[in-house]
C-alpha cells in the first residue's frame, strides 16, 4: 500500500483571515499534486496574544474547522488541520486542538495537546502556554483505511512515552503539527522526529511554522516527512511551502518484521532493582 502524503508549512500572523486563506491555498497545492494525507501546522488561524487567541477560540462545529473541512471535502483528501483555538470548559482557557477530516469532510478524530509549552529560554522562546490553553487529557488514535494514525502536536515530541503508547495501540503512522522556536529548533527538531520515527518503526509527518510570525515571535520551519528507518524522504524550505513524499506501508510491515524491536520490549523488567 503506497500513497503519496503532503506536510503544509505556514507563517501564520495576527490576521485570521490572510492565515486561512494562506493555509487553504497550500491545501489547494497539496491536492493538485496528488497527496491523499495532508498536515497543517500548529495554530493555523491565528498567532498572537493569548487574549485575543481565547476570543477567537470557537467550538468544533466553528467557522475556521468548518473551512478546513471543506478543504478536505473539495479534494477528496484526509487533512489533518494542524490546530486551532477550541473553545474551552472554562471563559479564560481554550484547547489546543487537533482535527483530522475524511474525505467527505467528516470529523474523524479529535486531539487536544496534552502538553503544553511552559518554558523560559529567552527572549522570543518564553512562553506560558498553560496561561490560556487546558491541557487534553487523552491520547488518540485515528483508524483510517490504509493505517492507523498517532496525533500529537509539538512540544509532545519531547515526551516519548506518548509515542510508544500510540505505537502498542497500533499507529503506523505519527503526526507532529508544530511551531517550534527557532532555538529549539535548530539543535532539537530533526533530532527528535528521526528519534521518534526510528523508535516506533513509523512515518513521521512533521509540520511547522515558519519565519517572522509576529514581531515578538519567529518560528523554525524545515516541515519534513521521515521514513520509519529514520531516513528524511522530504523537507519544506525556508518559506511558507509543501512537501511531499510517497508513504510506502508495504516497506514499514516489512522493516518491521526483519527488525522486530517493537516485538522485544520486555516491560515486565523495566523495574529499579
Amino acid at each position: 500500500m503506497r500513497l503519496l502524503a503532503a506536510v503544509v508549512q505556514l507563517t501564520t500572523t495576527t490576521d485570521q483571515e490572510a492565515s486561512l486563506e494562506s493555509a487553504e491555498s497550500l491545501v489547494d497545492e497539496a491536492g493538485r499534486r496528488g497527496a491523499k494525507l495532508v498536515v497543517l501546522p500548529e495554530n493555523v488561524s491565528y498567532m498572537g496574544t493569548e487574549a485575543e487567541k481565547l476570543r477567537l477560540a470557537e467550538p468544533l462545529d466553528g467557522p475556521s474547522f468548518g473551512r478546513l473541512a471543506a478543504k478536505a471535502k473539495e479534494h477528496g483528501i484526509f487533512l489533518l488541520a494542524g490546530s486551532l483555538p477550541e473553545r474551552g470548559p472554562k471563559p479564560d482557557k481554550a484547547y489546543n486542538t487537533s482535527v483530522l477530516y475524511g474525505p467527505e469532510g467528516q470529523r474523524l478524530a479529535v486531539y487536544r495537546k496534552i502538553h503544553l509549552f511552559d518554558v523560559a529560554l529567552g527572549v522570543g522562546a518564553t512562553h506560558q502556554e498553560s496561561a490560556s490553553v487546558v491541557p487534553g487529557e487523552s491520547a488518540t488514535l485515528a483508524t483510517l483505511p490504509f493505517a492507523k494514525l498517532g496525533m500529537t502536536i509539538c512540544y509532545d515530541l519531547r515526551f516519548p512515552d506518548l509515542y510508544r503508547t500510540l505505537v502498542r495501540a497500533g499507529a503506523e503512522l505519527l503526526v507532529v503539527p508544530a511551531a517550534f522556536t527557532v532555538p529549539t529548533g535548530r539543535d532539537h527538531w530533526e533530532i527528535l522526529l528521526r528519534a521518534r520515527a526510528i523508535e516506533s518503526q513509523c512515518f513521521v509527518l512533521a509540520a511547522g511554522q515558519v519565519g517572522q510570525n509576529t514581531e515578538t515571535r519567529a518560528t523554525y520551519g524545515r516541515s519534513m516527512i521521515i521514513d520509519p528507518w529514520g531516513t528524511v524522504l522530504a523537507t519544506c524550505p525556508d518559506r511558507p511551502s509543501v512537501a511531499v513524499a510517497e508513504i510506502d506501508l508495504d516497506h514499514l510491515r516489512a522493516l518491521r518484521k526483519k527488525l522486530p524491536c517493537l516485538e522485544h520490549e520486555r516491560t515486565e523488567s523495566y523495574r529499579i532493582g
